[in-house]
């Protein structure tokens, strides 16, 4: 292990430090009906009209 961070610049490691949280934001997204109906700020509309 300690092989591969030698031969690692520390812009990749740091690099790759950054990546990581970014990561989480396309892992589980959940299935989101279009024709949803939610409530905005008091609005009741279906999902696909907000987009």
């Amino acid at each position: 292990m300690s092989f591969f961070i030698r031969k690692m610049s520390r812009r990749a490691i740091v690099q790759a430090l950054i990546a990581l949280p970014a990561l989480s934001l396309f892992r589980n997204q959940p299935v989101v009906d279009p024709d949803e109906i939610v409530e905005i700020n008091g609005w009741i509309l279906k999902r696909s009209d907000l987009a």
